[in-house]
C-alpha cells in the first residue's frame, strides 16, 4: 500500500490550456500527456468549455465539487454530473463540452488506454472488497481515518491511497466519509 498525500500532487495547466489540473498518478511514472497508459487527476474547472479529447483512451469523472456540471456529449445528450452522484465513463475520443451550474467545480478523472488498461470509477463505502488482480486506488473526498492491516493512517481530503495487485486490501472506515474507487486492469484488449 502506498499513500499519496495531495500536497504532493504535480499542478499543471490543462492539456487545452483552459483551466487547472492536480496530478495524482501517472503510469509509467516518466510518461507525458500523449503516451500514458493511465492517469488519475483532479481537474479545478473555473469556466465552461470544451474537454481536451485523448484519441484511444477512455475516461471516467465524477464531481467533487461545486453546484453541478453539464457535459454535452456528441450525441445532443446532457448528462448532469451532482456532487456525490455516480461517475460517468466516456471515450477520450469524444469532443465533449462542460458548463457549470453554480460557479466553478472541482472533479476526479481516471483515463486509461485503450489496449494496455481497463479502469473503473465509483462512490464507494468500503463495504465491498476488491479483487487482488487490479490495481486500487481510492481517493477521499472528506477527511477520513481508516484501519489498514491494523495501522490507523489519517488522511486529507484529496489523499489516495494505491493498492497494487497482490496487495491485501482490508481496510474498515472509522466514519462515514465521501470515496471513490478507482481500479485498473492491465492487459485489456478492446
Amino acid at each position: 500500500m502506498q499513500i499519496l498525500r495531495r500536497e504532493d500532487y504535480r499542478r499543471m495547466p490543462w492539456k487545452n490550456g483552459q483551466g487547472m489540473t492536480e496530478e495524482i498518478l501517472i503510469f509509467p511514472p516518466e510518461s507525458g500527456l500523449g503516451d500514458f497508459d493511465y492517469r488519475l487527476s483532479i481537474a479545478h474547472v473555473g469556466a465552461d468549455g470544451p474537454f481536451s479529447t485523448f484519441p484511444g483512451v477512455d475516461r471516467s469523472i465524477a464531481l467533487l465539487e461545486g453546484g453541478g456540471m453539464v457535459l454535452s456529449l456528441p450525441n445532443r445528450q446532457d448528462v448532469t454530473l451532482e456532487q456525490g452522484g455516480a461517475p460517468l465513463a466516456f471515450s477520450g475520443d469524444w469532443a465533449i463540452a462542460s458548463r457549470n451550474l453554480d460557479g466553478k467545480t472541482i472533479d476526479l478523472n481516471i483515463m486509461s488506454r485503450r489496449g494496455r488498461f481497463r479502469h473503473t470509477m465509483q462512490r464507494d463505502n468500503l463495504e465491498m472488497r476488491h479483487g487482488q488482480m487490479t490495481t486500487t486506488l481510492l481517493i477521499f473526498n472528506s477527511d477520513a481515518t481508516v484501519i489498514a492491516s491494523g495501522q490507523t493512517i489519517s488522511l486529507r481530503r484529496f489523499d489516495t491511497l494505491v493498492f497494487s495487485p497482490g496487495d491485501p486490501l482490508d481496510l474498515t472506515l472509522t466514519a462515514q466519509c465521501d470515496l471513490l474507487t478507482v481500479t485498473l486492469d492491465a492487459g485489456y484488449q478492446s
